[in-house]
């Protein structure tokens, strides 16, 4: 190896980038240095000649004995370190209590060379000052918010159905009446959660409501959203808030049988819907305020001020977004547009605001909807009994073209993707096109902007999912138009973030889950368990081997940490699983690893059967000595893995109702109807279906109730 690229590994290393790691099946891999430099690059390190290098080197050195960082986190009673390159071994210190009040001490050199402060007691965000310096000291719980604590410690067993929001369907008529047609929205969802809580479910663990783009609604994935501090204005009820000038508006555009025709639709046709839901919502906007009661107005000014600049910021976005897509017909997105409206500060996009501002309040009306809306179903959750309520899914990343990249584009990679590397069910890795925050622009800025994320996400909500929690320790990050091989894990400040997480965990009293699946680093499970994050367990990878026929854990050896689950969005269903449709989809789709064919994996899969219908026999549900039968055997796998000790059972609505189709097949996006799938049966008459109503009964008395 040669002094220069021995030098730019010492730099990827100091910078947070993986040179060498172990894939899935264990062997050492070795990062390009071409793959290093466009990370680096992408870091904010110039890295074009040796010197430069040496200089990013010497920069990190200097960094590292600086003062005080923008925040500090701490657990209670912990010694707080604190890098200090000054000569004095003392320094008078005063810590600021966010609620109030002070504390003075003397800060002292430690043995490792930092000044050493005493322990603190009292969590919260509380601003110390250290000389003439000064710094964030986040004070965290030793551990989140817990099922059992939102129990008053009851060692109770629950259950929750998981839900993609957007598959709901309410009754025909209603959905008309509220411009919902064709997809589900905030109203389905408190009737479904309704429901659920009358018949012993805990939490209803719902697919992301992240803001999407009103101005391109042919990208719906909820993966792959435009912000994640806003919501997808399409899933607000008009109807809740405005009554019957929400049906008024539907006439009064002539849009009824356009509706009509969305609500009998297979699979959602997410442009024409959206067309549609708009244009009622635009209809209620122009008659507002004068068409609400002014306690109404006065709530939506209120959300207006609360909102502030980011808020702001948005709705801007959406407006010009929308201007550009008019003007043009070009939807791609903010890097697609003139320069002077590239940048949110600059004095052409306040111009625009001002001349345009009905519009930017147009958006900020719709996000007001939505929120009141949501935290609706929240609120109507507990109330019908649920300790938990609704859980949220906080996904990855977002669009590199949407509003959050545009808004906070120093904060967040945007040439670098988000992904995973190849492995055993991934063989060609992935990278999912998405923005990754900077690590280094997380600590510099105080970590603002994970804090306001967490808020966001728990905002309306009894708990969160992770989506890819193993990204808050390292990320997969992929350069912008390479293989998803091409990329290296970056370190990210795990230690600091899982305080934050617990942080704002007790403040909203809100569980957590961590998405840990995948290539899992070493010793990761162990730690999110000691910080109280449950990770998922789930039943087509909780085997004792990973070879076709190996067994299936027995439902007591499960993990007491993690909730349990028959499968996720991007796996099959139990029905799909046992038949083979999602084989059947990836042969067709050309999506089989190399040198695999259906019919192996078909075999294999035949294995998969019997195994697990031995172990269902072996637990007592099903009898072992008949044949595999030809039908998923779906009520007695969800009683397998209700016995499970997981404080959480995860019921897939998919399962609940015995369904085929899984809502999203990884490696495709148009080729499989990805986020299109609705479900069968209205959401008044869901537990009507025997199958369903069978199944919840099963859990109740499995799980208990809360």
């Amino acid at each position: 190896m040669s002094g220069a690229d021995h030098d730019l590994e010492r730099l990827a290393g100091a910078a947070g980038v993986a040179v060498r790691w172990r894939d899935a099946m264990g062997r050492e891999q070795a990062v390009a240095p071409e793959v290093l430099r466009t990370l680096l690059a992408e870091l904010g390190f110039e890295v074009d000649t040796p010197a430069c290098v040496a200089d990013c080197l010497a920069q990190l050195a200097r960094e590292g004995a600086q003062g005080l960082p923008a925040l500090k986190t701490a657990l209670p009673g912990e010694p707080i370190e604190l890098p200090w390159a000054g000569d004095m071994d003392e320094l008078p210190f005063q810590l600021l209590w966010e609620d109030g009040g002070r504390m003075s001490g003397i800060a002292r050199r430690g043995a490792s060379g930092a000044l050493v402060l005493p322990g603190v007691d009292r969590p919260g965000y509380h601003t110390l000052q250290l000389g003439t310096a000064s710094c964030t000291l986040a004070v965290a719980p030793d551990r989140c918010f817990a099922i059992d604590d939102a129990l008053h410690g009851a060692p109770v067993r629950l259950w929750s159905l998981g839900v993609q929001l957007y598959g709901l369907r309410r009754d025909a008529e209603a959905s008309v009446a509220a411009g919902s047609a064709g997809f589900g929205d905030f109203t389905a969802l408190r009737l479904l959660a309704e429901q659920a809580a009358a018949r012993g479910a805990a939490a209803v663990a719902v697919s992301p409501v992240h803001a999407m783009f009103s101005a391109d609604p042919a990208r719906y994935s909820p993966y792959a959203p435009s912000s994640r501090l806003f919501l997808n204005v399409l899933y607000a009820d008009p109807a809740a808030l405005f009554g019957p000038q929400a049906l008024a508006a539907v006439s009064a555009q002539g849009l009824g049988d356009e509706l009509s025709r969305l609500a009998g639709l297979p699979l959602i046709d997410w442009p024409a819907a959206a067309q549609a839901k708009l244009a009622v919502l635009r209809a209620l906007f122009d008659g507002f305020p004068r068409n609400a009661p002014p306690r109404v107005h006065e709530d939506f000014l209120a959300f207006e001020r609360e909102g502030g600049e980011p808020l702001r910021s948005h709705a801007r976005f959406e407006a010009i977004h929308a201007w550009r897509a008019a003007q043009t017909q070009d939807r791609s997105g903010w890097r697609h547009w003139p320069a002077a409206f590239r940048s949110p500060a600059s004095p052409e996009v306040a111009r625009f605001a001002a001349q345009h501002g009905r519009e930017v309040s147009f958006h900020v009306f719709l996000q007001w909807l939505a929120a009141r809306g949501l935290g609706d179903v929240q609120a109507a959750a507990r109330r019908a009994g649920m300790p938990v309520g609704l859980i949220s899914d906080l996904a990855v990343g977002t669009d590199p073209s949407g509003s959050h990249a545009w808004a906070r584009q120093e904060e967040v990679l945007a040439g670098l993707s988000p992904g995973a590397p190849p492995d055993i069910f991934n063989p060609h890795g992935q990278a999912w096109g998405l923005t990754a925050f900077s690590p280094r622009a997380l600590a510099a800025n105080g970590y603002r902007a994970f804090i306001e994320l967490l808020r966001a996400s728990l905002a309306h909500a009894g708990g969160v999912r992770i989506d890819h929690a193993l990204g808050l320790a390292r990320m997969w990050l992929v350069p912008e138009g390479a293989s998803p091989a091409e990329g290296a894990y970056v370190r990210y400040p795990f230690r600091d973030m899982m305080r934050l997480i617990a942080l704002e965990s007790w403040r909203h009293r809100a569980i957590v889950i961590g998405e840990n699946l995948g290539t899992v680093p070493e010793g990761f499970n162990e730690q999110i368990a000691r910080a109280g994050m449950l990770g998922m367990d789930v039943l087509w990878f909780t085997r004792e081997g990973g070879w076709p026929g190996a067994p299936f854990k027995a439902p007591g050896d499960w993990s007491r940490q993690a909730l349990a689950t028959t499968t996720t969005h991007d796996l099959p269903t139990v029905t799909g699983w046992w038949r083979g449709t999602d084989i059947h989809w990836r042969a067709e789709l050309g999506l089989l690893a190399d040198g695999r064919d259906s019919e192996t994996e078909e075999a294999e899969r035949g294995q998969g059967r019997a195994r697990l219908w031995e172990d269902l026999g072996r637990a007592g549900l099903v009898d072992p000595g008949g044949p595999v039968p030809p039908d998923a055997p779906v009520t007695a796998v969800l009683d397998f893995v209700a016995r499970t000790p997981a404080p959480l059972l995860v019921v897939p609505l998919e399962d609940m109702l015995g369904l085929e189709e899984q809502p999203n097949l990884p490696g495709t996006i148009d080729t499989h109807p990805n986020w299109r799938r609705r479900m069968p049966l209205p959401v008044e008459s869901l537990f009507e279906e025997p199958g369903a109503a069978g199944r919840a009964a099963l859990l109740a008395r499995t799980r208990g109730r809360p």
